[in-house]
């Protein structure tokens, strides 16, 4: 074995492990695959960056434009309303026509787009039969993956092997050569699912008898926690916003409505100012509510302390330059664990003329702040080798007037602060008040640690205003009104509504926490759930990271909820809330399209001209704009596809194909071709789960060609077992972006998918086998 295979394969087994690890972003994994074979000259300059003016990565991004143009002019929704009206209300009926529907489309659409189109149509249809969503979302997801083996286009598996045939100087598939087998696998899929697999889905109940008709709140079974809160007519929270009363960021609630003077106000603003008397519907974790109703938590002591009071000998305060080109510049204080990193407190930061004292935490820096700091003596000093910080100056001026924001409060023994370290007493987060010390015993600890416990009797040297603390008496005499069950159906009305949302495939939000979003003062809605495989979490949703597969249930005002429906970053599943289609426009886009496979069919274009060509009408003829067909290129699969391109190129050159090709053949050569491509299937199907299919297929191309050589056998029906088994990816809600999609909507948890999937890739297994030597002998 040369050292230029023992690389290549180093390089090939590090982003298998990478892709399975999930640790790194798989469009990142492609670009590292692409930087490591240039850098060791496993191949050339020339050969690593060839994958992103490879026909078949231009193919993909065009067809996904393609497929919004049908999309967004609304031939597809069209098409799929009218063949479901034909099911009626007959389970397997719908299913089979929502399975049958779907999978066609895919052949010519791609199939997340077909996934994200006929998601809100499905559960509307499931909620009018009174019948689960769980019933349906499997199998179309599961449809949209079969049906994209019946055409060229339908996945980009389907492009990248037809392109690497015309690429090793062979015929390449044409636009329907994957239609027989395609169509077969399809139908068996069909079956499986209406006669076996829907008894394998879950039953998850959304019809729970309320005093409304079925609908997804049901679901979330959110009212539990739900009630009333009055402001007395003392309150410190009147003439406060809903944003100053810290109701969100201290007691975890949201606030759905106002009633002043018996008249509701829905989904009220976080600029939205709080009087005396007001009743307020709010949702959450109705616990901390009561742990803090009607006790002291914290007794002001004195007002102004000197600035004195927060330093010693050792501990100095100091201020702090962002410089230009600071790599800390857009990050908040978490973000860059300042205070790990350096041990020093941030006090305030000051930004041109305008010092900032209270919520620093949520303040992305910026180049030119200084930031007030305080620590010890010798962590000051480090500060002067750092790149992204400048040391100005130690001690601070005094025209930053720290003294009014220097407060001292006593923990009293009612206090449910007692017997809590200062990180999760959320004083900070919650109010804006940060502990600069601890005078315990007549013993002072100006620099404690975000571990240390409280204590009742301690007193706190506080940095922050006056008002934060008011609010938190203001949240101790709030009153609760236990015997007032609040109404649910009072939630939806001509002006207000509830929807389901999803994140869209192609989002950027997954791994922010939803505090991070800004989500009401942005979208204007409220977050009263999220669901999450199987589960609904109601609670400290401030704080919740997203994923894909997450459903999201939100209430606000109907125009918000409609300017949300045009949110790239999410996908809504009330067609309510949808934009309305181009529907003007839906005659050219179907004529765009049909000239496009025209062309193709007749061998006058290549698919990557025709489909660019397309993709150019589309824009120039109004059915897209142009930012919304850049937002419908999955950019990530692009430059996946564009970095793995270059690996199979090295896996050629180096020999590396033909070794594991000829591994291959010891283990399954003698029982003939036909073990061989079911080797190569389960090696595809298994890879898929865990896989993006595009890298699966890219680097089984070389394997599958080389062995065919060496064989002397045909490589169609290998190059074939791969298309099909690429798709195969069943097993996973990580296999395939459609997988995902439909979890959060559907309920389901990751065992739903093996346990309907297993069989369903047995049957594609036992049906592409039985089919390929008739279609393509070897």
């Amino acid at each position: 074995m040369t050292p230029e295979v023992i690389l290549v394969l180093i390089i090939l087994i590090a982003s298998i492990v990478l892709f399975i690890s999930n640790r790194v972003r798989m469009d990142l994994v492609g670009l590292l695959v692409l930087g490591s074979l240039a850098i060791s000259n496993l191949v050339s300059t020339a050969q690593a960056l060839s994958g992103f003016s490879n026909p078949a990565v231009i193919t993909v991004w065009a067809v996904l434009i393609l497929s919004g143009g049908l999309a967004r002019t609304g031939i597809a929704s069209k098409l799929g309303k009218f063949v479901l009206k034909l099911a009626g209300d007959n389970e397997v009926k719908l299913l089979i026509i929502i399975m049958l529907t779907s999978g066609i489309l895919s052949g010519f659409m791609n199939s997340i787009g077909v996934a994200s189109l006929f998601l809100p149509v499905v559960i509307d249809i499931a909620r009018r039969t009174n019948r689960p969503p769980s019933r349906f979302l499997m199998p179309l997801a599961f449809a949209c993956l079969l049906g994209g083996l019946n055409t060229l286009i339908g996945t980009p598996p389907n492009i990248l092997i037809s392109e690497a045939l015309r690429e090793a100087g062979l015929t390449p598939f044409q636009m329907f050569d994957f239609t027989p087998i395609g169509l077969a696998i399809l139908f068996s899929g069909t079956i499986y699912m209406a006669l076996v697999g829907r008894h394998l889905l879950p039953k998850i109940d959304l019809t729970k008898e309320l005093n409304r008709p079925p609908d997804v709140t049901d679901l979330y079974d959110f009212q539990e926690r739900m009630a009333f809160i009055r402001l007395p007519s003392n309150s410190p929270l009147a003439g406060k916003s809903l944003l100053e009363s810290r109701l969100g960021a201290a007691l975890e609630l949201n606030v759905i409505s106002v009633f002043r003077e018996k008249i509701p106000l829905m989904a009220p603003r976080p600029d939205f100012i709080l009087q005396a008397g007001d009743r307020l519907l709010v949702e959450g974790h109705l616990d901390r509510l009561f742990e803090f109703q009607g006790k002291d938590h914290l007794l002001l002591d004195r007002e102004n302390l000197p600035l004195e009071k927060i330093v010693s000998g050792d501990i100095k305060l100091a201020e702090i330059y962002i410089p230009l080109g600071s790599s800390l510049a857009g990050l908040t204080l978490p973000q860059t664990a300042f205070r790990y990193t350096y041990n020093l407190i941030v006090l305030a930061i000051q930004r041109k003329t305008a010092t900032y004292y209270n919520d620093l935490a949520t303040m992305p820096l910026q180049e030119g702040d200084t930031l007030l700091v305080k620590g010890l003596q010798k962590n000051l000093e480090l500060i002067e080798d750092e790149e992204d910080l400048l040391l100005s100056k130690v001690g601070v001026s005094r025209d930053f007037h720290l003294e009014d924001h220097i407060l001292m409060a006593r923990v009293p023994a009612s206090s449910n602060l007692a017997g809590k370290s200062l990180i999760s007493s959320r004083l900070g987060d919650a109010f804006g008040l940060s502990v600069q010390g601890i005078i315990r015993q007549d013993k002072t600890e100006l620099m404690p640690p975000p571990e240390e416990i409280l204590q009742a009797g301690d007193t706190l040297i506080l940095m922050g205003n006056i008002t934060n603390l008011r609010t938190i008496e203001g949240l101790q005499n709030l009153i609760i009104e236990t015997d007032t069950q609040p109404n649910l159906a009072e939630l939806e009305t001509d002006e207000t509504g509830i929807i389901e949302a999803v994140l869209s495939p192609h989002s950027s939000l997954p791994g922010k926490a939803v505090r991070e979003l800004d989500f009401r003062a942005k979208y204007g809605l409220t977050i009263l759930a999220i669901w999450r495989e199987g589960r609904a979490y109601r609670s400290h949703l401030r704080d919740f990271k997203l994923r894909f597969g997450d459903a999201m249930l939100l209430f606000g005002p109907r125009r918000r909820l409609c300017m949300f429906g045009t949110e790239p970053d999410f996908l809504v599943l009330s067609e309510d809330a949808l934009p309305a289609p181009r529907s003007n426009k839906a005659p050219l886009a179907l004529l765009i399209m049909a000239l496009v496979l025209f062309t193709v069919i007749l061998n006058w274009l290549p698919i990557s001209i025709a489909a660019v060509a397309g993709v150019a009408l589309m824009i120039l003829t109004g059915c897209l704009e142009m930012d919304e067909a850049y937002r419908l290129i999955d950019w990530k699969a692009v430059f996946l596809i564009a970095g793995m391109l270059p690996l199979g190129i090295a896996l050629e050159q180096t020999g590396a194909a033909n070794l594991i090709g000829d591994i291959l053949i010891t283990l399954l050569g003698n029982a003939g071709p036909l073990a061989l491509s079911a080797g190569l299937f389960i090696l595809a199907s298994l890879g898929s789960q865990i896989m993006p299919n595009p890298a699966v297929a890219v680097l089984l191309v070389p394997i599958a060609l080389n062995t065919a050589a060496e064989m002397a056998i045909s490589p169609y029906p290998l190059m074939m077992t791969i298309a099909v088994s690429a798709s195969a990816a069943f097993l996973s809600p990580v296999g395939h972006p459609a997988n995902l999609l439909v979890m959060g909507p559907g309920g389901y948890k990751f065992s739903d998918y093996v346990k309907v999937g297993l069989p369903l890739t047995i049957i594609v297994f036992l049906v592409s086998l039985s089919l390929m030597p008739l279609i393509w002998p070897y």
